[in-house]
């Protein structure tokens, strides 16, 4: 049995939301790769993902006495942080967008989450936003807004892509300097070669498949 907790901060991905299409609404999965951690490998889980998190909110929340010496504090932000008003998008294509939270606040901000860990005597552990399929999402965020506007703004849609790819790499460049342990979610569902199969209708959760993926590639390291 892993003898460590695991300290876990993020969004949704972390807390195991999908969208439950049979329901029409977003809905914690049973067997998502967290929970699968705890029943089958005996890992002690503390999660404190919430659902809509960005790296400015776990600043808020992330206070010293919950961490614990010796445990290990899994961060996985990003995928808010990066995501656009798409509201002011439609509405004001012509404007700039930079995100819930710039990429260099959001760099500052996981180098203060690493630090507040390492300070508590914990292990930071840096994870990689899971990628999204852009038409999927563009589709998404499209709902009741101008498509043409959102589209005029992005110049293509891929360019959602692109934009959460700057976050992901960010995040391997703040473990790089930091010299923080590193699991790449993005890079390892990306090579499994069919992102469609592994992504909810939104483009950008993970369904059961998607969670099934990622608790394959971390389990072995809870042997």
């Amino acid at each position: 049995m892993y003898d460590k907790v695991l300290s876990v901060w993020g969004d949704s991905i972390a807390k195991g939301v999908i969208f439950d299409e049979a329901r029409g609404r977003y809905a914690v999965l049973k067997d998502s790769c967290l929970s699968r951690l705890a029943r089958e490998k005996g890992v002690s889980v503390e999660n404190h993902s919430v659902m809509g998190q960005t790296s400015e909110n776990a600043l808020e929340r992330m206070r010293a006495e919950d961490l614990k010496p010796g445990e290990v504090a899994v961060i996985e932000y990003g995928g808010n942080d990066c995501d656009l008003d798409w509201q002011a998008v439609s509405d004001h294509p012509e404007l700039p967008q930079f995100g819930k939270v710039p990429l260099a606040k959001f760099a500052q901000n996981l180098k203060e989450l690493v630090r507040r860990v390492g300070a508590a005597g914990a292990e930071p552990v840096l994870v990689t936003p899971a990628p999204l399929i852009s038409q999927r999402y563009f589709d998404w965020v499209s709902k009741g807004r101008s498509s043409e506007n959102i589209l005029r703004y992005l110049g293509d849609v891929e360019h959602i892509f692109r934009w959460q790819d700057g976050y992901a790499e960010c995040v391997r460049s703040v473990a790089r300097e930091l010299g923080v342990r590193l699991v790449d979610v993005r890079s390892r569902m990306l090579e499994s070669g069919n992102l469609d199969e592994l992504m909810c209708v939104d483009g950008i959760h993970p369904n059961a498949a998607g969670h099934a993926l990622i608790y394959e590639a971390i389990a072995p390291r809870f042997a």
